[in-house]
């Protein structure tokens, strides 16, 4: 099923790419602000367990490239016949923005801060990448990965590097404000 709506999305994408216009007045600049909604659903067929996972971020261009923000993000795991848990994660980050093109706008960045329930609290940082594919001069589909890695202490962030979880994902963000040139 996972392969079927994979197929489904590259599809469509192609067939926007085929039709989309030669020039888009698009990608973001200086003082532009920045929001970004991701989210997915997972249920394995014939178990009792699946993950709601939706996440939100905020950002804010100190310039065409650099761009800071901070994440929200709530993983809530159902889990049938026992108590259902969530995960929240907090993180401040810093990413830059490579601008390829006004359309299509890879981006590579870091982010620290804490993942947190109703039992435990403990800090995570990683490395995140992705596309931003801009639909509009100011609406774009993200494809995005980041991993995170968990520590209680800072010296304990190297012993933890390898147990950590890799989160993709698909979104739509928003992008308004800054000072463009007006369309000729």
């Amino acid at each position: 099923m996972k392969n079927y709506n994979f197929s489904i999305l590259a599809a469509l994408a192609l067939v926007w790419l085929a039709f989309m216009p030669a020039k888009l007045p698009a990608a973001p600049v200086a003082g532009d602000s920045e929001v970004e909604l991701n989210g997915g659903f997972f249920h394995t067929q014939g178990s009792g367990r699946g993950t709601l996972n939706a996440d939100v971020h905020y950002g804010y261009y100190l310039s065409q490239g650099w761009e800071i923000g901070l994440r929200q993000a709530l993983n809530y795991n159902f889990i049938k016949d026992r108590r259902d848990f969530w995960v929240a994660t907090t993180t401040p980050l810093i990413v830059y923005n490579f601008r390829l093109s006004d359309t299509f706008v890879p981006y590579l960045g870091g982010d620290i801060g804490l993942v947190w329930n109703d039992r435990n609290v403990s800090g995570t940082l990683g490395p995140n990448t992705g596309l931003k594919i801009f639909l509009s001069d100011q609406t774009y589909l993200n494809a995005g990965y980041r991993y995170q890695w968990f520590f209680d202490r800072f010296r304990d962030i190297d012993n933890n590097s390898n147990r950590g979880n890799h989160i993709v994902n698909i979104g739509i963000g928003f992008v308004w404000g800054g000072t463009r040139n007006p369309k000729p």
